[in-house]
């Protein structure tokens, strides 16, 4: 059957949503819906949202009343997802699944096991970060087919990942979508979904906004992550011609951070006072704090927002304990502590690490936003770029235009310190500073990823503007070096480039060099990927790469040949990024007869 309907679904860290527009290619411009979501946000009472909150609380059997959790689709859900989980969740932080986008993107972490809510008690039952996006996903899809006259199922899905996810993060969010029983899902970069909905949201007026050479640098911050992407704007053909040239580093740093800086305060405020703060009440803290900045933020007239705490044991009720959120409050530690006004050429500060640590989310060292920002700033372009980058004399890249995209970036202080430091760089570089016609439109910051996925599904179809993207890192494969054995040292690894930064979907590379397969018996074959490495080419050959190439999990595979065992056979690698938005790499024998493909959906080890 075909899609009767593109949809949109935007996975967020804080917050998920989902729009929809019809497949019919005859119809020239269809509206982009938001589509409600129904779920639970009192027992025994369910609404419809536009937002589904990215929780799962996961109850006891005296939590709530037996019968007072059903929806319309599940009596007895195993979890409670969306407002109701959100809620519970602040009183008792133990039982809540909370970041699960971010464990799912963190590779030191058994991303398949079962250990989230992190850190919760042992009667706690737990889930894989795999199964909380896949719970996520779910609720969605039954939302829809409960209200739809089809099933969401046998409709084209766009799922929106950040532009910064190596490749074992996206294969993963692949398989929460296959475990929630969705097929046809493509991937997108969420910064890329953003600037579609703004193309979607200008109609054709988006080509008198921007022109030839100008720089669009896309400042996504959200619950969990901060992306930055710059998209540039180049001529094809006499028609306006969109590239993404580059995608910064994925870094662990958001309303989350905020949320937690300003619950440190409130417990040492509340010290201060003689209470005493448990590591449990500080999660509640975390999500009162982030409810009192998401208030005062909308409204920016209130001075305050009060923050009660539940007390703990037998004094449950009669021990609650208050204090609140002040305006200076969000001043101090939120738009000074995380949006510094910082040089152009300051680099984030690097933790002096405890040699053992606490086993937990790798959250970015330096919370300061503009110190990212100009480090991201400073890094290279893609190789295969063909639109030009605008930089200054020091090699700043100087944007001529802004899209802010994520939660945080609702709160209006927040955009406009950014834009007020950016500018002070590009003046300083020589250029005029932003102006108000330079920052984009982005007036629904909720909606915006779901929408531009769904234009993307369209623009797909060749009804709507495109932007040249591809691969967003360099990707490669470990070589064993041959050399002389060494007793008690490995031998060296090299990295081989497989894929380069900005290899589109739907195309291929061949190396044309042979290299050894191993056959008929176990072997490793080690992946590797780099978010700064952006002019190796295929075929490049890297021996010393520092920090530049990070290593991701290995893959143990026994690849079969009939009739041979323990073999070494010579073969040439050809790689490709398939239509998802995932990557494949064929080994291929001299006769050509014999390929075997390795996909980079790396295989977890048990942890």
């Amino acid at each position: 059957m075909a899609p009767r309907f593109i949809v949109g679904i935007d996975l967020g860290t804080t917050n998920c949503a989902l729009a929809a527009v019809t497949a019919d290619i005859g119809d020239e411009r269809p509206p982009i819906e938001v589509r409600d979501i129904p779920q639970l946000v009192n027992p025994n009472e369910v609404a419809g949202r536009s937002l589904l909150p990215s929780f799962l609380y996961l109850p006891s059997e005296v939590d709530f009343p037996a019968g007072t959790l059903a929806l319309p689709w599940d009596d007895a859900p195993f979890g409670i997802v969306g407002e109701l989980a959100r809620k519970r969740g602040a009183e008792n932080p133990s039982r809540l699944v909370a970041s699960a986008k971010s464990w799912l993107s963190y590779g030191a972490a058994n991303r398949s096991g079962a250990i989230l809510p992190w850190g919760a008690p042992a009667e706690v039952s737990k889930v894989s970060p795999v199964d909380a996006s896949a719970a996520y996903l779910g609720h969605l899809k039954h939302s829809w087919n409960h209200q739809s006259c089809g099933r969401l199922e046998n409709e084209h899905v766009l799922l929106t990942v950040p532009a910064s996810f190596d490749e074992e993060a996206r294969v993963l969010t692949l398989r929460a979508a296959d475990e929630a029983g969705l097929g046809h899902v493509t991937l997108l970069e969420e910064p890329q979904a953003a600037f579609y909905a703004w193309i979607a949201g200008q109609g054709d007026a988006w080509r008198r906004r921007v022109g030839i050479g100008d720089l669009v640098l896309v400042c996504d911050i959200g619950g969990g992550t901060t992306d930055f992407s710059l998209i540039a704007v180049s001529e094809e053909g006499g028609e306006l011609r969109l590239e993404r040239v580059a995608v910064g580093e994925h870094i662990l740093l958001g309303g989350d951070n905020m949320d937690l800086a300003l619950a440190r305060v409130l417990q040492a405020r509340l010290e201060e006072q003689g209470h005493r703060i448990d590591t449990w009440q500080l999660h509640g803290l975390w999500h009162q704090a982030r409810l009192a900045k998401e208030a005062l933020f909308a409204d920016p007239s209130l001075g305050s927002h009060p923050v009660t705490l539940l007390g703990r044991g037998s004094k449950l009720i009669g021990g609650s304990i208050r204090t609140e959120v002040t305006a200076d409050d969000l001043r101090t530690v939120l738009i000074d502590g995380f949006l510094p006004r910082v040089a152009s050429d300051a680099v984030p500060a690097r933790q002096r690490r405890v040699g053992i640590q606490e086993l937990g989310l790798p959250y970015a060292a330096d919370a300061a936003v503009t110190r990212q920002l100009a480090r991201f700033l400073r890094q290279p372009v893609a190789a295969a770029a063909t639109a030009s980058v605008r930089r200054g004399p020091s090699g700043l890249a100087c944007p001529t235009h802004v899209l802010f995209n994520g939660g945080v970036m609702k709160a209006a202080v927040l955009r406009e310190r950014i834009v007020e430091v950016l500018s002070g760089w590009i003046v300083a570089e020589g250029f005029e500073p932003l102006g108000a016609r330079q920052v984009l439109d982005a007036p629904d910051l909720d909606h915006a990823v779901a929408r531009g996925a769904a234009y993307y599904g369209r623009a797909r179809l060749g009804r709507g503007v495109r932007i040249r993207s591809g691969a967003p890192r360099s990707y490669y494969i470990g070589i064993e070096s041959a050399m002389p054995a060494v007793p008690g040292m490995p031998a060296p690894l090299k990295a081989l480039c497989v894929v380069p930064f900005g290899m589109e979907e739907g195309t291929s590379a061949a190396i044309n060099r042979e290299f050894g397969l191993i056959v008929g018996e176990p072997a490793e074959f080690r992946f590797l990927s780099s978010g700064t490495r952006k002019g190796d080419a295929p075929g490049t050959l890297v021996e010393d790469w520092g920090d530049e190439i990070d290593e991701l999990s290995p893959l143990e595979v026994t690849l079969r040949l009939d009739g041979q065992d323990d073999t070494v056979l010579p073969v040439t690698l050809e790689s490709r990024v398939t239509e998802v938005g995932t990557l494949e790499l064929w080994c291929v024998a001299r006769d050509e007869d014999h390929r075997w493909k390795l996909e980079l959906n790396i295989r977890e080890h048990e942890k």
